[in-house]
């Protein structure tokens, strides 16, 4: 009965946010609190709950001072010259744009963070589809695309995990994947040339002669800091190359970087106090999502919901499945990277899952490298589970839903050509 309750809360979430009849904040507060009473939960719930706010204070910190320092950084005019430059390199064509973004994420996420990545390449682009006209979504999307990709890798947090579950190294799971891994690639290659030709066609290749004052105003010119440009780039590289080597914890990194930003920019107290209040309005409603995801997914499992989703969804396969079930997983694993978080995934679903395959003469590995092909891979950039998929939104700007109903077919279709090869090339079992 608990794993009903589970099921209910997840599918009445996703319909409420997809559908719109209910904002994200409302919906990941309201909707686990409800199914929790009815299940039988009372006062115990507030506990849950603040144990699930206290596993994403560290993620809230670091979102709320990442948005402040590189909106300082937006402010002083850093961009500018970057975005004067990619300007001229794609010629105003949305085309290359896409395609350029692709392999920009692609290339931020080799250090296996979405956060960082998300931090790195939604701040560097979003100017630059502002100024074409093209449509955020599309930029969260393929950016979440070539971030899911790559969060095959074995230092990611999917293939680790799958690793330590079942005692065996990472790169075993990963290395038989790297063909398809290959065809992932080629295939989100033409995604990014099927949309950027679709943006294309709806605002044409533009010839732009790119002005740092070209739509500013004057208040927006007054805060601009050129001379300025090397040392907020140094900053910015420093902070970011802290941020992927881990030296300093992440909140930590953003709390000292936005301080040093406004002391080189903006060193009057009055000007300092303004940035704060010019970027409250874009974090705000971020770490409201923040906070509110820790009750949601607080709620799930400290009342053991996700605990009993597994094993209800253990139980539903079917013997007669039981040589087929690599590729059964694999299908499936993209989307349930929107029921289950990575590590209720990995340590409670898939060793049960991987020692099934086994009973049937079926490698228990083939289940962890079926898993990866999705399950918090593909899949994490539109999970709403994940605090990096609301920073990636957050930064882009756009709706939940928006983002989901247009990433979704992409990321399964991704896995799905992924798995097909793997079958093909025998890397998984499925007839």
């Amino acid at each position: 009965m608990l794993a009903l309750f589970g099921f209910l809360t997840i599918a009445v979430f996703l319909y409420s946010i997809v559908s719109k009849r209910l904002s994200v904040i409302v919906a990941l507060v309201l909707i686990p609190i409800v199914f929790g009473i009815i299940a039988g939960f009372g006062l115990e719930l507030g506990e849950h709950m603040l144990e699930g706010i206290h596993l994403v204070a560290p993620t809230g910190v670091m979102l709320g001072f990442a948005i402040l320092f590189f909106g300082v950084m937006n402010n002083a005019g850093m961009f500018d010259p970057i975005l004067a430059r990619i300007l001229k390199a794609v010629k105003g064509d949305p085309l290359k744009v896409v395609v350029g973004t692709l392999l920009f994420a692609m290339v931020a996420h080799l250090d296996g963070s979405g956060a960082s990545t998300f931090l790195i390449v939604i701040p560097a682009l979003l100017p630059l589809y502002d100024r074409l006209g093209m449509s955020r979504i599309v930029l969260a999307g393929i950016v979440g695309l070539g971030a899911g990709l790559m969060n095959i890798m074995p230092w990611g947090g999917p293939t680790a995990r799958a690793g330590s579950a079942l005692g065996i190294d990472p790169g075993e799971i990963f290395i038989p994947l790297l063909p398809s891994m290959a065809v992932g690639f080629l295939w989100l290659l033409f995604v990014a040339y099927w949309i950027g030709k679709k943006e294309r066609q709806r605002i044409g290749v533009q010839s732009i002669e790119y002005s740092m004052s070209s739509g500013q105003t004057e208040e927006q010119m007054n805060m601009k800091r050129p001379k300025l440009f090397i040392p907020n780039l140094l900053l910015t590289a420093l902070t970011l190359t802290t941020l992927v080597m881990q030296w300093l914890p992440l909140p930590v990194v953003f709390i000292i970087a936005f301080v040093l930003a406004l002391l080189m920019n903006y060193p009057n107290p009055k000007e300092q106090m303004q940035q704060i209040q010019l970027q409250a309005s874009g974090m705000v409603p971020v770490l409201s999502i923040i906070f509110a995801a820790g009750i949601f997914t607080g709620i799930l499992t400290g009342t053991g919901m996700i605990e009993a989703m597994a094993v209800a969804l253990v139980d539903l396969v079917p013997e007669q499945l039981g040589r087929s079930l690599p590729i059964v997983v694999a299908v499936a694993s993209m989307p349930l990277s929107l029921v289950f978080n990575p590590d209720a995934y990995y340590y409670g679903v898939m060793p049960i899952l991987a020692q099934s395959a086994e009973m049937y003469g079926v490698p228990g590995i083939e289940i962890a490298q079926a898993s990866v092909l999705g399950q918090m891979t593909v899949g994490f950039p539109l999970s709403p589970l994940t605090a990096s998929t609301f920073l990636l939104i957050g930064l882009a700007q756009v709706e939940l839903g928006d983002h989901q109903r247009f990433m979704f077919k992409w990321a399964f279709l991704t896995t799905l050509w992924m798995a097909l090869f793997a079958l093909l090339t025998g890397v998984l079992s499925g007839w």
